[in-house]
């Protein structure tokens, strides 16, 4: 009782800070489901914290209502919007312009209202890739092992590859690891080589690889024991990345650290794609500490 009146009183002196009148602009989650999302409490707390005048709201809507969102953004005089699972690819058609990295992913993540024309791309891979680059993982000419081909590795991979010198990639679904590959090779050619998804050829690839990437929800809570990597695979030279945040270190992660790698967990890119869209709605330097504190808190408290 006493946890959940501490909870409550977080969440009043949130609000308490917060300022609303009638030149307050509205950004927006658009996905379904959204209640899990942490963006609206890390967006609307960093858009007061730099005096941007506005709050960010999640709305579920249904896919046969994506053209009346989008119109939605255009008409009330929204900054913009992100946009989550599983709308990133259909909700296409209905923006007047996708940067072509993002068309080539196939998939959108942002969108900004530019005087009621609707500019979208993908923050998603530039988030992974500064999260390498802060923890000091060099990405330059390296060879790297992915596990998933879903829609997380898509966008990932097309900016990773623009850095790195060779993929090895697999999903147990190796249909969708043909058709990540089929439209890297277009951008990327020579550079990316499939393997079945079985711990022998794991073993085997990552013996040649300087960096890790589980692109699956394997050790995601509440399955948290669960690696997609037996630890025996990794090795100190090996620098892991997770895109799991909850828990905020998986099993993954714990054991890349035990080892001595380099270890980035699902949270730094959750921020980072996050801060990236946060500097294209504002035209501002994001408080990237602030929003990184108010992602732990949440993730860290109980439920």
């Amino acid at each position: 009782m006493l946890i959940k009146q501490e909870k409550r009183l977080r969440e009043k002196n949130l609000l308490d800070n917060l300022e609303f009148d009638g030149n307050t602009k509205l950004c927006i989650l658009i996905g379904n489901p959204v209640s899990h999302s942490l963006s609206p409490r890390m967006h609307t707390t960093a858009f007061n914290e730099i005096d941007f005048n506005c709050v960010y709201l999640a709305c579920k809507v249904e896919k046969k209502d994506l053209k009346n969102a989008a119109n939605a953004i255009k008409a009330l005089g929204m900054v913009g919007a992100n946009v989550t699972i599983p709308h990133k690819i259909d909700i296409m058609e209905y923006l007047d312009e996708i940067d072509p990295i993002a068309k080539d992913i196939g998939a959108i993540n942002t969108i900004v209202n530019r005087d009621g024309s609707l500019y979208a791309t993908n923050t998603d891979g530039k988030g992974a890739i500064r999260s390498l680059r802060e923890a000091g993982i060099d990405l330059e000419a390296r060879t790297t092992t992915m596990i998933g081909a879903g829609g997380v590795a898509r966008p990932i991979s097309f900016f990773l590859l623009q850095e790195i010198d060779h993929l090895y990639l697999t999903d147990i679904n190796m249909d969708a690891a043909n058709n990540l590959k089929k439209d890297l090779i277009e951008r990327y050619p020579n550079k990316i080589t499939l393997f079945e998804s079985n711990d022998k050829n794991l073993k085997k690839v990552l013996e040649k690889s300087e960096i890790l990437f589980n692109c699956t929800p394997v050790g995601m809570h509440p399955n948290i024991k669960d690696t997609p990597v037996p630890k025996a695979f990794l090795r100190d030279d090996l620098s892991v990345f997770d895109v799991v945040y909850n828990p905020l270190k998986t099993q993954l992660i714990k054991d890349a650290i035990d080892v001595g790698a380099k270890a980035v967990g699902g949270i730094k890119m959750f921020l980072y794609q996050g801060v990236e869209a946060f500097e294209l709605w504002t035209s501002k330097k994001a408080p990237v500490k602030l929003m990184e504190k108010i992602i732990i808190e949440k993730l860290s408290s109980p439920k």
